[in-house]
């Protein structure tokens, strides 16, 4: 008989019963060289840590991996690994639409315990795998574990960040949260020199190094509402609040995160609330909706939304009374 350690045993068990749908007493005792009553034994600790072995009694009777409550601890094999951390990778990335955050935890915690081997062949299949998930931001997985990691250790990181106006420059940050919104990934930060919160796009960054420089964790906002604030109200020089009348869950449903924000109200209503450079375009994107609107502010929407429908109002008269076959007169001016 071997003299394997107890637990190196039961992992043995655990990738058996994992490996198969069903086992008899004398099979495993025979692939584990122990005794049917060790093999009882094992099966008894492995129930204690949450896995589900179910038993049963009897000629072609055994033990079988079953369903249970919780989700216990998986063992994976090399090319098991190496296929999960590929999937993550791509999930996370947002080729699998809704699952990016909790594909970046998974694959967090996987990278972190794949020997270094493992972890080199996933990054070359990555690598080397196209992807077409449409018009989104192209965002380094390795940049999203390394953040991912760098927000739970609460450690400084620096790195190059273009602005929106070109502007190219090192930042020194504390983050908190990564946070997407639409197709973009968002970070938190404190930043060290502005001595302020603010929101960086990822993929806006550069020369991303992860420093040793560990932190105490400061009081902060809430990452989402602060992002989102960030991103659809505080870089535009209008804010806008739009009253509709339809529940905001179905106003959510049109209106993207990043695009603006969706308050409850009362009464069967809900408030957008948006930022914009443009007011034109933001009374036609509200008209688009299809919903009963009311301006709430500012004013200079009201009378954009007013003069635009003045606009239509006119395009559909002329449209009414233009007799068939007449010309319009844009021959002439061409």
């Amino acid at each position: 008989m071997r003299t394997e350690g107890t637990t190196e045993r039961v992992l043995r068990l655990l990738g058996l019963l994992q490996h198969r749908s069903s086992w008899t007493a004398d099979e495993l005792a025979t692939e584990l060289d122990v005794t049917p009553r060790s093999v009882r034994r094992d099966v008894e600790r492995l129930r204690t840590l949450g896995y589900p072995v179910e038993a049963s009694p009897g000629v072609g009777g055994g033990y079988r991996l079953g369903a249970g409550t919780r989700l216990p601890p998986l063992l994976l094999d090399a090319e098991e690994a190496t296929a999960t951390a590929l999937s993550l990778r791509l999930a996370a990335g947002g080729t699998v639409t809704g699952v990016g955050d909790a594909a970046l935890r998974a694959l967090t915690k996987l990278d972190q315990v794949l020997p270094p081997r493992l972890r080199a062949e996933v990054h070359a299949l990555y690598d080397a795998t196209g992807t077409v998930v449409g018009p989104q931001a192209s965002i380094d997985a390795d940049v999203l574990v390394r953040l991912a990691r760098a927000c739970h250790d609460s450690v400084r990181v620096r790195f190059r960040y273009t602005a929106r106006d070109g502007d190219e420059r090192e930042r020194t940050v504390e983050p908190v949260r990564m946070v997407t919104l639409g197709p973009r990934w968002y970070l938190m930060a404190y930043d060290v020199d502005r001595a302020d919160w603010r929101t960086f796009r990822l993929d806006r960054m550069s020369a991303l190094e992860v420093t040793t420089w560990r932190v105490a964790p400061r009081e902060h906002p809430d990452p989402v509402e602060y992002v989102q604030r960030s991103v659809t109200v505080s870089p535009y020089r209008y804010l806008a609040r739009v009253r509709l009348r339809a529940p905001a869950d179905e106003v959510r449903a049109l209106v993207p995160a990043a695009a603006g924000r969706v308050e409850e109200d009362t009464d069967g209503w809900c408030v957008l609330v948006a930022g914009a450079e443009d007011l034109d375009w933001l009374a036609i994107r509200v008209a688009l909706l299809g919903l009963e609107a009311e301006v709430v502010e500012p004013p200079e929407l009201r009378e954009t939304a007013a003069r635009l429908a003045g606009v239509l109002a006119g395009m559909a008269g002329r449209g009414d009374a233009q007799e068939p076959g007449t010309s319009t007169g844009a021959d002439d001016e061409a």
